[in-house]
């Protein structure tokens, strides 16, 4: 099985990202596309995301349009954050 890296997504950004928006991990399933057997997947196993990349864009872009912003890398570790002006349900 080949895995591509996509912009460096752990699995650790995406269960923070998760409490910062208040969601489930179905709730991601639902507004990502991915399976929700995947998400828990993903999510139970620490460092980068090992998935196929449109399974990781579809993450991201689910987290991002609902206001989430992912920190790169700057020595500190990968991080997560709210946008400003984010709208939390």
């Amino acid at each position: 099985m080949q895995y591509l890296r996509y912009h460096l997504l752990t699995s650790e950004q995406v269960r923070a990202a998760r409490m910062l928006l208040r969601w489930e991990q179905k709730d991601l399933a639902e507004r990502s596309g991915v399976s929700l057997p995947t998400i828990k997947r993903l999510e139970t196993r620490p460092g980068e995301l090992q998935a196929h990349q449109p399974t990781i864009a579809a993450i991201r872009q689910a987290l991002e349009s609902a206001g989430v912003e992912f920190i790169p890398e700057n020595g500190g570790g990968p991080g997560v954050r709210l946008r400003k002006g984010a709208d939390v349900a």
